[in-house]
């Protein structure tokens, strides 16, 4: 069989056809790319083909929705923690490829019992790998100075959400890698955002500017409208919260003050912070089981992490934003060089790249995907570091492009309404690793050779 594949992948390559030729170099250096990320080396001559059935070596383990407990420097229950996880995710693989091939349900019992073996060693190579990066990741973070880098190579691929947020302090710079001062550090950080709170937030109109009551009007509007599909956020207390650290954060970033679209990139701080006061999934979050001292903590969490996120990327937030208007201008040659066909149709339909990415940069696609998938997404955004608003061309254009095929189809109106009201909201992890998984095979094509993204 192995021989097989082998002339049948000789005979495509020596064959006169380019196109063939280039989906096979394709397949191929995506599916090494996938076995990178997932800390395992795949033979060159497995293919992987562009259909979405989901792939088992995709299944990441680390990436469950089951793990709900914070970081404990128990290893018995942190072991135990893994296995119930990886036993959550295993069920949830199988319940998507029933889901999404129902093409194969009429499939004899021979096939179903052939292709156990191989689904029960997929299963074992996941968790041997999954029990691997917990242990990769308590070693990081019990040094008592967290190496930084090695911290961000493993968050790359993926954090496990209780030790999310003690990762993301570590990657943002706001807690310190020494681990003595670590706790002091934050305790006087987040004092420091209590008087922030008393001095600019807690104080009547009259004291305020004719600006700041504009501007603390809009964020009062704005908060409502944020993440409006989860109902979490819709609690008075959340949106009292976001309002204080929207406000806070604008006040003192006088540069830029307050732009839609910050918002949005509170959430995933709320969300992983809230995570190590409450208990079970965020549909049975009360925020009134937390003090205000500990909705406060949180609070001045998700201020500090903001403020260092933004710190990388201040001109998208300036006036005219000319951050975004450089990324939006990158992303337009990009796909120019990977998929031109694709770039044709959009130039000869007169659809700029601005009228869809501009809300892609501005909100970090938050609003492009489920949720649930968006703090695995920002695993990724955090471990690249001051290198995101750079990498974030490369994911854009790997988003895009999955519709690749759809898009030369559509006409102008067609293509605005189907990038506007994209179909991703029954996306699982396999599809958000697939985009980053192309995402970093591109980056590693142009980035070190600026030169082939010149006209």
């Amino acid at each position: 069989m192995k021989s097989s594949r082998e002339e049948e992948g000789r005979k495509e390559m020596s064959s006169g056809s380019s196109s063939p030729n280039l989906e096979w170099r394709f397949n191929q250096t995506l599916r090494n790319v996938q076995g990178i990320l997932k800390g395992r080396s795949f033979p060159g001559k497995v293919l992987l083909t562009r259909r979405s059935q989901p792939v088992n070596e995709c299944a990441s383990p680390e990436h469950s929705q089951g793990i709900e407990r914070r970081y404990s420097e128990n290893d018995h229950e942190q072991g135990e923690h893994a296995d119930r996880s990886f036993e959550g995710e295993v069920q949830n693989l199988g319940n998507t490829t029933d889901n999404t091939t129902p093409q194969n349900s009429s499939a004899s019992p021979t096939n179903n019992a052939s292709t156990s073996p191989e689904l029960q060693r997929s299963v074992s190579a996941a968790r041997a790998t999954d029990s691997a990066r917990l242990t990769k990741f308590r070693k990081e973070l019990s040094r008592p100075a967290v190496i930084l880098e090695k911290l961000r190579e493993l968050a790359w691929s993926g954090v496990p959400p209780y030790m999310r947020p003690d990762v993301w302090r570590l990657l943002l710079g706001y807690a310190p890698p020494n681990s003595d001062r670590r706790e002091g550090v934050l305790t006087r950080k987040r004092l420091e955002y209590v008087d922030c709170v008393s001095q600019y937030y807690d104080i009547p109109d009259t004291e305020r500017s004719d600006d700041e009551i504009s501007m603390l009007r809009q964020i009062a509007v704005d908060c409502p409208r944020t993440v409006p599909d989860v109902p979490f956020f819709q609690h008075v207390q959340i949106q009292k919260s976001l309002e204080r650290i929207l406000y806070t954060w604008a006040i003192r970033h006088p540069a830029s003050g307050y732009v839609q679209g910050i918002n949005d990139l509170v959430t995933p701080f709320l969300i992983v912070f809230l995570s190590e006061h409450l208990d079970g999934g965020m549909e049975s979050w009360s925020i009134s089981d937390l003090s205000p001292h500990k909705i406060s903590e949180v609070e001045a969490d998700c201020y500090w992490c903001l403020s260092k996120l933004l710190d990388g990327m201040q001109d998208h937030y300036t006036f005219a934003q000319p951050g975004i208007q450089r990324l939006v201008f990158r992303l337009k040659e990009l796909v120019r060089r990977i998929d031109e066909p694709v770039s044709r149709c959009m130039e000869e339909q007169g659809l700029e790249f601005l009228q869809f990415a501009f809300r892609w940069f501005n909100c970090l696609l938050i609003r492009e995907i489920p949720f649930h998938l968006v703090t695995r997404l920002w695993d990724t955004y955090l471990a690249e570091g001051d290198a995101l608003p750079e990498f974030l061309v490369y994911i854009s254009a790997s988003f895009l492009l999955t519709w690749s095929d759809k898009l030369q189809k559509l006409d102008f109106q067609e293509m605005v309404m189907f990038l506007q009201h994209l179909p991703t909201k029954y996306w699982t992890h396999h599809e958000l690793e697939m985009v980053l998984s192309r995402a970093y095979m591109w980056h590693a094509m142009f980035n070190s050779s600026p030169s082939h993204l010149a006209s």
